[in-house]
């Protein structure tokens, strides 16, 4: 299996917890089939609103979720 990664973010209610607002409103960057260009992608996403603590990304790993009992390594 891929190791799928996923780039999002939105507005929070809170910028200490992952409650999005207003999930119609989240802002998918991607799928990504590795964590480096995963990364990549969420460092420039979340730069472009360092500003705005009430913005978050955050990057996932789809085939942890997909996969729970693949070893990490």
């Amino acid at each position: 299996m891929s190791k799928m990664h996923l780039v999002f973010g939105g507005r929070v209610s809170d910028p200490r917890t992952l409650d999005f607002a207003d999930l119609s409103q989240i802002d998918i960057v991607g799928i990504f089939p590795d964590y480096a260009s995963a990364e990549k992608a969420w460092r420039g996403a979340a730069q472009k609103t360092v500003d705005d603590a009430e913005m978050k990304y955050v990057l996932v790993h789809l085939h942890r979720l997909l996969e729970p009992d693949m070893p990490a390594a």
